[in-house]
This record gives C-alpha cells, structure tokens and sequence, in this order.
C-alpha cells in the first residue's frame, strides 16, 4: 500500500498506509463517443450539446470520433443510447435533454422513466453511459444549468464519460 503522509505542525509529519487508488484519466484520445440528444428544448439542449463536444475536443478527441444522434425528446433516448451501446461502435454514450416542469404530472412520469431507463441500459450492456438529462422547474433554470450561471451539464455529462472509458480500460487490462 502507498504511504500517505501530511505535515503536522512545522516539523513533524503523520504517515499512514492508504489503499492504492484507480481513477480515469481525463483524455479522450482514441475513444468513440456517441451524443444522444433530444431535439425538445432545443434552445437548452442545444447548448447542453455545445458544451459536451467543447469538453471532448479539449481532451483530444479527433471530430470523426464524436457523432451526435438527435432525437425527438427525452423519452426517446434510452432506447437510442441501448441501440449505440449493443453496436460496439462507441466507447461510451452521453445522453442529453431537458425536461421543464409544466402543469400537470407529465414531467414526473418521463423524468422518472427516462433517468430509469438511462440507468439501467448502463447496467445491461456495461458500456458507460452517462446522464446530462435535465429536470428543471423553469425555463430559465434550465438555461443556467446548461451553460448560463451554473456549469454546463453537457459539459460534466461528457467528462465523466471521458474518465469512465478511461477508467473502464484500466479495470478490464
């Protein structure tokens, strides 16, 4: 086990034996990334996507590497991210849309199956698949998390994907 070790007071350190610890790196070089976004809500959305291929760029991955599949709406999308998955043409797939609260209990029952059936297409094909699907009261909540005031969700929905292939590569060496 690696020793960890941190000062105490101006002379003295403690020292402890820590678990080794495996983590992704943040590089998507040579990996295949599938984007499926839902076309309702493109105003949001739209920029949910912006953010997920600036993130991917950034970490190297080449353009051809990155293909976008658009959707109608959230519902669709677990479906859509199976279908990707079972091909074993991507790496990962980063499912994107945002779902705004209206006034009667429709957005309850698609944010629910939708989160549902994102998660548990993770689980059937063991590809990593990651969820940048918002659930917001209000337009003008979406639109912050999407990149105004409160961080892009495309953006961290990309980046954990990059560091899950990564990941996922160290554990099946």
């Amino acid at each position: 086990m690696p020793l960890y070790c941190k000062n105490v007071g101006r002379t003295s350190k403690e020292c402890w034996n820590v678990p080794e610890t495996v983590q992704g790196l943040l590089s998507a070089e040579g990996f295949k990334f599938a984007l499926v976004a839902s076309r309702f809500n493109d105003l949001v959305v739209s920029r949910l996507v912006s953010g997920a291929v600036d993130v991917l760029q950034r970490l190297g991955a080449a353009d051809d590497n990155v293909t976008i599949f658009r959707v109608p709406g959230s519902f669709e999308i677990p479906l859509t991210a199976k279908k990707l998955a079972q091909s074993g043409n991507w790496d990962a797939v980063i499912c994107l849309g945002a779902l705004i609260r209206g006034e009667t209990p429709h957005f309850d029952y698609i944010a629910a199956e939708v989160t549902k059936g994102i998660a548990s297409v993770s689980l059937e094909t063991g590809v990593p698949i990651t969820y940048g699907v918002l659930t917001a009261d209000t337009v003008e909540q979406a639109i912050d998390r999407a990149g105004l005031k409160s961080g892009n969700k495309g953006f961290e929905a990309a980046m954990s994907a990059v560091e899950l292939v990564n990941l996922y590569k160290q554990i099946t060496k």
